[in-house]
């Protein structure tokens, strides 16, 4: 009798202690994982640059979208990028939310590949329209004359649709390199990622995908150094040029 009393003990004294232990690390599963003084700060920053992003993006977009005057080839490529920065202030939210609690993820699957899929593809839209933007600055800089009839708004309205098709297109990988996933043996519910999927880490796509966000990166970053150099170049020969015109020329070459 004695002998089985001391057995209940010691299964209730193991339960407990297993409970305490699965409390303590749920417990430790939830804490932010920054210091709160640097969240609070970062939190607060991060909603002021929110309200400000969303409605100055917002304005941008009407202003180009209400007033025909405004329907710039220029602005209509600020247009599209107030869209993109648009959409990432849209995501801010859940970006916040994991500074405060990375884990559990207990938004589901799907939002979670779908705030990454947009958060990649603004971020590659925006590139590509810096791009685009700068190809069209140094022709209208380099060949103005040239630039009336190649720079159209129809032109340029395609130009921005081919961008967000293959900006949609490179981050398309997202659906399948991020989900939601959780440590083996453990509780799904304390212990859910948002983040790049084991399949995607044994197979290599996240390899890849690094590889394409570096040319992304590297890419347009070369191009724009090489196109303002050029716009530099031109006006630094146009202003050498000019100052050895009479002022009536001067002004003829200027107005022409």
């Amino acid at each position: 009798m004695w002998n089985e009393t001391q057995s209940l003990a010691n299964e209730s004294n193991f339960s407990l202690d297993y409970t305490d232990e699965s409390f303590n690390s749920s417990w430790v599963n939830q804490l932010p994982p920054f210091p709160g003084s640097l969240l609070t700060g970062v939190t607060v920053t991060c909603i002021a640059l929110f309200f400000i992003g969303i409605s100055g993006n917002l304005m941008t977009m009407l202003v180009v979208s209400r007033f025909r005057d405004m329907r710039t080839t220029t602005n209509l490529y600020l247009s599209s990028m107030a869209l993109s920065d648009l959409l990432i202030f849209l995501c801010m939210p859940l970006d916040l939310f994991r500074l405060w609690q990375y884990r559990p993820w207990n938004f589901g699957d799907f939002l979670c590949k779908l705030f990454q899929f947009i958060s990649e593809s603004c971020t590659y839209s925006t590139i590509l329209n810096i791009t685009a933007l700068s190809i069209e600055r140094y022709f209208a800089i380099c060949f103005p004359l040239r630039a009336k009839v190649v720079i159209t708004k129809g032109k340029v309205k395609l130009v921005i649709l081919v961008i967000w098709a293959v900006s949609f297109f490179s981050a398309g990988p997202i659906f399948v390199l991020v989900g939601v996933e959780h440590e083996n043996g453990t509780n799904p519910m304390d212990t859910n990622e948002c983040r790049p999927t084991e399949f995607a880490i044994q197979s290599g796509l996240l390899t890849i995908m690094v590889w394409i966000s570096s040319i992304f990166f590297f890419l347009p970053v070369f191009c724009l150094t090489v196109l303002y150099s050029l716009i530099g170049r031109k006006l630094w020969r146009r202003k050498r040029e000019d100052m050895g015109l009479s002022a009536s020329l001067r002004d003829n070459n200027h107005k022409q």
